[in-house]
């Protein structure tokens, strides 16, 4: 079998030796933008809120931050079909950078609100850039066979800037200052422009006949009824997978909004946000491993039952008793493992069911559900707590990831890549 090529400036080279698998130079390169893009967002998380709570904002609006940085990057979600097949996964990887870091520098302007959400929502124009473009270009460099284990690496290079960035950004605007904390984290996403500049994707095959659409620069964006159903038939495979995760991440919002304010106190509150966010990294490094090994999708239930236990244990957890930090932690734990193990799992399956040339199209729908789930978990688990209390609205959380428990049912392990028979194995692009 001939060898991909690639496109870099305009020409088609051969790729070298190294470029393909998850060891391969392309792969390393998408890591590292992905701990300079996300070693901006996760600390930012935190940070933003604080600095605006210093400049007068009240609580209520203090979240806004936050709200308004989710709420465009699930609306620049909504066009990433139209703007991929524009200016492919590269340039989209590349330019989400640079919109998530340089407005991160015009923060220390002013703490005022109205200046705050602006910066935000420009921030999540370019986060949702990046999120779309960094979990599709897995897909794109490596060979199937290592998708499960790329996925899981990606997973680590998305989390570490969690466990660690987050706290200690938090720590340095408290201890140093704010600015120093938007410099650095300005500049650690500037970094990734070159890093994904430098990357380089295997060339599409040829679409075997005009309808079949590639989801790759330069392809005819057609339009009317065909199309739609096109498009619907397309989509209606990652149904499942895409409900279990929007449902799991609601409660990932409401955990991460609400588990400082309860009962237990800051400091159990921050032993179990650092032990879930490690717990999500393992889970997911380890799905990954499971899945090359053993097939796809066969973890999706027993990752959904810790969930709905995990964040069952959250709810007891906000209780006064005396075992509540170690409810908290516990809890964390479980949850944090298994949603882990659910993000991994749902991501490969939605590869493999939208086929090779889907990889843009499964990645904008998993990271929309992603996303707008901790944004809605966030303010539903607010909006419960009144009449039900804080551990009511992660009951509530809970009973809506066992509502998803059903749509495991499809036989797992016999996941297979959806192709037109004119196009190479998914085994030799993605």
């Amino acid at each position: 079998m001939a060898l991909p090529t690639f496109r870099r400036s305009g020409r088609t080279v051969p790729p070298p030796a190294s470029a393909g698998g998850i060891g391969g130079r392309d792969f390393l390169l998408l890591l590292a933008a992905t701990l300079g893009t996300f070693s901006n967002y996760a600390p930012l998380l935190s940070v933003v809120p604080a600095w605006s709570a210093q400049g007068g904002t009240a609580l209520g609006g203090v979240g806004a931050a936050t709200g308004v940085t989710m709420a465009t990057t699930v609306g620049v979600q909504l066009f990433m079909a139209g703007l991929l097949r524009r200016f492919g996964l590269r340039r989209l990887l590349a330019a989400g950078a640079a919109l998530l870091g340089l407005p991160t520098f015009a923060y220390v302007l002013s703490p005022d609100l109205g200046w705050v959400l602006a910066v935000s929502a420009v921030r999540g124009v370019g986060f949702g850039m990046v999120a779309v473009a960094g979990s599709a270009l897995v897909a794109e460099l490596v060979p199937a066979g290592q998708r499960g284990r790329a996925v899981g690496w990606y997973g680590v290079a998305v989390g570490l800037p969690q466990v660690v960035c987050l706290p200690l950004g938090v720590w340095i605007a408290a201890h140093v200052g704010f600015a120093p904390v938007f410099v650095a984290t300005g500049l650690l996403s500037l970094l990734a422009v070159p890093l994904a500049v430098a990357l380089r994707t295997p060339a599409a095959p040829a679409p075997a006949h005009p309808s079949d659409a590639p989801d790759t620069p330069g392809a005819p964006d057609t339009s009317g009824a065909a199309r739609r159903r096109r498009t619907a038939g397309r989509l209606r495979p990652l149904a499942a997978p895409w409900a279990m995760l929007i449902a799991s991440a609601c409660a990932l919002g409401g955990v991460t909004s609400f588990l400082p304010l309860g009962d237990s106190g800051a400091s159990v509150a921050s032993t179990a946000l650092f032990v879930l966010s490690a717990a999500i990294i393992a889970g997911r490094w380890g799905a990954g491993v499971w899945s090359d090994r053993f097939g796809t999708g066969r973890l999706l239930l027993p990752s959904l039952l810790a969930c709905v236990l995990g964040v069952a244990g959250f709810a007891l957890s906000s209780g006064s008793s005396g075992y509540a930090a170690a409810l908290a932690v516990a809890a964390a734990a479980v949850y944090g493992t298994g949603f882990g193990v659910l993000q991994n799992d749902t991501l490969v399956v939605m590869f493999q069911r939208a086929g090779p040339r889907g990889n843009g199209m499964a990645s904008t729908a998993w990271n929309m559900a992603y996303d707008a789930g901790t944004g809605v978990g966030a303010v539903a688990v607010g909006l419960l707590a009144r009449p039900l209390g804080i551990g009511g609205g992660y009951l509530a959380c809970a009973a809506l990831i066992a509502l998803t428990l059903p749509l495991t049912r499809r036989p797992a392990g016999r996941e297979r890549p959806r192709e037109h028979p004119a196009v190479p194995s998914a085994a030799g692009r993605t």
